[in-house]
């Protein structure tokens, strides 16, 4: 016997000495056969195949109208659905176009006039509107100015009603260029129209009345929400909204944010929601700025100050704002999935003795989350906190008692313990740091060399990438240890309950952290924390623990649970989280799937990664997953990696055929420099995909004059405020002119000066229905007055301003004021550069037959979102 062992036992109690001699060789000597170990994983992936999956994607059966006959009040599924293959058959829906000012309109409102003579009119009164507006905003930082834009409002009040207050429900039914929408947003529009007609249609008790928005402009962006909140004479009554979009093409819609404050509206979720999804976690991503997209919900939040609950549609992301977003592809089921839920959320919100003064209860917030969609979780912040830490103190003391009664088992001085104790819990803190390292090495190597989003279509790649090296960097540090300790110290089973045991103290430690910085997701390392100390008490209760491996069953079945909400959460994050990269080229998408996984990782497998080390050959087994990361950061850079697929998985591209003028005057001064060509803007992070084909195939090339220095974005013609992040990955082919009479045209209307340093110019642009304008001062001079809001001045937006202004009914020209002081009276040069950007979105007949082969030239798995386009700038 080794020395330091010795001292461990009282001379007096050589029995005792000898038990734990013979215990030692007993666990040391017992180990699971190695050919075990695939039983073992395989159990949970099929766990996650079998269950979890189906449990994402569970949907309740389409009902149909012989439905209805029978039981009348429930929604109709198939009548939305032949509402939407109406509705998607109009074509691409841009505001300023024929097919959304008119045919769409038209379309809304005749189906509201069908709505209203199969109502109840002894019950409702049902009043509609077409809302015809104009304004301007500061939207980021880009004023948004809008003309004519439309909205088709109804109002449903109940007859006996004795409020003023009005529930507010919101979609759109306009889309970006090029596509259907019918997903985005057509079926949600679809989905109200259902609603509106199933509450007019029956007796369904309502205490407040309930505004129905199908808003014209939202991709515009968000002009119509605008117009409606700030202008419409309903929107006053309007005390909470629900907000419907969509970021795919069905599926089941999640909520992702509530409030903010007022939990009132989070427990009429709770109670109510016929198929629950929705987390905290979604809600504080989303509002932390991790996803790339913005709502409606902004707005009424901001500019009308209402609570409410913003839900999306997120299945199939790949499609969204492209020609793919079409009727066929969105899940029949999925129509009476949202409808059921939308229904019962309306019918208990108009309900709600809350929406008569919802500031009366706008105080805290709430944690929610649901569970593989069979049952929804919700309560206060304050109950979370109080959870959270409960569980927290029960973690501490089971750690305490449980080393307290292994001293006792094992006959080991307690300090001897916590010295192991201490020993692997800095093994574990290696292990998940190695695991992290790996995972974040991968993620910027596979950027460094170009090789980004290999799991972009298929996402299996995702394993090997970053949960292999998780798992081997968890795995592999504890298993080496446990190897080169099997003639001394702990027994093996007591030696990993510890390891997990120092993991466990590590979460606890952690969510205490984010509680006191107010992080409401904390709730996700509680739930885990608290089930493993629920295995850890049973063990004790049982003293399975003192066994060889009886302690597995108590541990294992506890993780089931964990792992199969873990894992839902992880697939939801992908489904929602793999398409939204191929729309975003600032920041390494590698990063964010790593860094995701790996937090995954920590909370799914960290109680069961150390069971790998019960199995003889375990440094083999876990071996294993590095080579399978190996073998997988080959394949990404492979065809196999290849992360694009035609329809299925396509990257995105703009391409806008351009001519150009630069003059350094006014409109009256002559022109320095013109041109034309197509202006191409990569979206995601591998820009140069189509490099060889589009130019070492054709006769096609590069312009090498960005005019970066002397023009306001490199002369590119800037269409939403979503592509000035992209300019640097954008590049100008020179081509030929396209069709140029849509070109903007810019008017000097008069030019006074009320001080020796100050100026102003009345200005008047007019052209086709989207043209973005930019203002530069120059020479030290300062814009610091115009027509437009004030917002821009008061949060200090920095130059070059940005103006979109669109118009839908009225093409009446622009006209503003703009107003520049400068410090010296001595006015020299010029005092501002404007540059005007023309866009024609819709009419595809102006389109030349160049532009269209130039179009062809990309290749099948890249979709291109194009039209005609002008950059004119002028030195005032």
């Amino acid at each position: 016997m080794k020395e330091n062992e010795a001292e461990m036992w009282p001379e007096k109690d050589h029995t005792m000495k000898s038990k734990y001699e013979n215990m030692k060789i007993i666990y040391n000597r017992s180990k699971i056969g190695w050919y075990w170990a695939p039983l073992f994983v395989s159990f949970w992936f099929v766990l996650f195949y079998v269950v979890v999956i189906p449990a994402f994607h569970r949907m309740p059966p389409l009902k149909t109208q012989e439905d209805e006959l029978q039981q009348p009040g429930q929604f109709i599924g198939e009548r939305a659905e032949n509402t939407l293959l109406r509705l998607s058959k109009i074509g691409p829906k841009v505001v300023g176009s024929p097919t959304n000012e008119q045919v769409a309109v038209q379309f809304l409102l005749n189906e509201i006039s069908d709505i209203m003579e199969e109502a109840r009119g002894d019950l409702y009164d049902i009043e509609r509107d077409v809302q015809i507006a104009s304004g301007n905003y500061l939207l980021w930082s880009m004023v948004n100015v809008y003309q004519s834009i439309q909205n088709v409002v109804v109002k449903l009040t109940p007859k006996n009603s004795t409020s003023e207050a009005a529930l507010l429900v919101n979609s759109h039914f306009d889309s970006v260029p090029g596509s259907s929408g019918a997903g985005d947003a057509g079926m949600m529009c679809v989905i109200m129209l259902e609603v509106l007609r199933v509450i007019a249609k029956n007796e369904t008790p309502l205490t407040y009345s309930v505004v129905f928005l199908f808003n014209g402009a939202e991709e515009n962006p968000l002009q119509g929400s605008h117009a409606f909140i700030t202008q419409h004479p309903w929107a006053k009554n309007v005390k909470a909204v629900i907000n419907l979009d969509s970021a795919g093409s069905g599926g089941r819609e999640i909520l992702f944010q509530s409030g903010p404050d007022n939990p009132w509206l989070m427990k009429y979720y709770g109670k109510n929601i016929v198929h629950p999804f929705a987390s905290t976690i979604g809600e504080e991503l989303f509002q932390n700025g991790f996803v790339p997209s913005e709502t409606d919900y902004r707005v009424f939040r901001d500019f009308g100050e209402i609570p409410g609950l913003d839900m999306a549609q997120t299945l199939n992301g790949y499609v969204y704002h492209t020609k793919y977003d079409r009727f066929n592809l969105i899940p029949r089921r999925t129509y009476q999935l949202t409808g059921e839920n939308v229904l019962a959320l309306v019918k208990a919100l108009a309900n709600a003795e809350e929406l008569e003064n919802p500031s009366d209860h706008a105080e805290g917030h709430m944690i929610f989350f649901d569970v593989l969609g069979w049952f929804f979780v919700y309560y206060p912040e304050s109950t979370g906190i109080i959870i959270n830490i409960s569980v927290c103190v029960l973690v501490c003391i089971t750690i305490v008692g449980y080393i307290w009664i292994m001293s006792s088992s094992t006959g080991m001085f307690r300090r001897r313990i916590w010295a192991k104790f201490g020993i692997l819990t800095a093994l574990q803190v290696t292990g998940v740091a190695l695991g992290i390292g790996l995972v974040m090495s991968i993620a910027l190597f596979l950027d460094a060399v170009n090789l980004p989003m290999s799991w972009f279509a298929q996402n299996w790649m995702l394993f090997g990438l970053y949960f292999c090296p998780m798992i081997f960097g968890m795995g592999i540090v504890p298993a080496i240890y446990f190897s080169r300790t099997k003639e001394h110290g702990l027994p093996l089973g007591y030696g990993i309950q510890l390891l997990m045991h120092s993991h466990c103290l590590i979460l606890t430690i952690i969510t205490i952290v984010m509680v006191s910085y107010g992080i409401r997701s904390a709730f996700i390392l509680m739930l885990c924390i608290s089930f493993y100390t629920l295995s850890v008490l049973i063990n004790m209760v049982t003293k399975a623990h003192k066994t060889n491996f009886l302690w597995l069953i108590p541990h294992c079945i506890c993780q089931v649970l964990p792992f199969m909400f873990y894992t839902y959460c992880c697939y939801a994050f992908y489904v929602v989280f793999v398409p939204m990269q191929g729309r975003e080229c600032n920041t390494n998408p590698e990063i964010l799937m790593g860094f995701f996984t790996a937090l995954m990782v920590l909370l799914f497998a960290p109680f069961l990664v150390p069971l790998f080390c019960l199995f003889r050959k375990s440094k083999t087994i876990i071996s294993l997953f590095g080579i399978c990361t190996i073998v997988f950061i080959v394949l990404a850079a492979t065809p196999v990696g290849f992360p694009y697929a035609e329809k299925t998985a396509a990257q995105r591209f703009y391409a806008v055929h351009t001519s150009r003028t630069f003059r350094d005057g006014d409109p009256s001064s002559a022109v320095t420099h013109t041109d034309s060509g197509y202006f191409v803007l990569p979206v995601d992070r591998r820009p140069h995909t189509v490099d060889d084909i589009l130019f070492e195939e054709t006769n096609y090339t590069k312009s090498e004059d960005m005019s970066c220095d002397s023009e306001i974005m490199c002369g590119y013609p800037i269409y939403s405020s979503r592509w000035l992040n992209a300019v640097d990955n954008s590049y100008f082919v020179p081509g030929p002119e396209p069709n140029k009479g849509y070109i903007p045209t810019l008017q000097i209307l008069d030019k006074s000066s009320k001080s020796a340093t100050h100026i102003q110019f009345d200005l008047e642009i007019s052209g086709p229905d989207h043209i973005s304008m930019f203002i530069q001062p120059l020479n030290g001079s300062r814009l610091v007055d115009w027509s437009f809001t004030k917002k821009t001045f008061e949060e200090n937006v920095k130059p070059p301003y940005y103006v979109y202004w669109s118009y839908a009914l009225d093409p009446t020209p622009l006209q503003f004021r703009l107003e520049f002081e400068h410090d010296d009276p001595n006015w020299s040069g010029n005092t501002f550069k404007v540059a005007l950007m023309g866009h024609r979105i819709h009419d595809d007949m102006y389109i030349t037959d160049d532009f269209r082969q130039f179009l062809a030239t990309f290749p099948p798995w890249v979709h291109v979102s194009s039209w005609l386009g002008s950059y004119n700038s002028w030195q005032l």
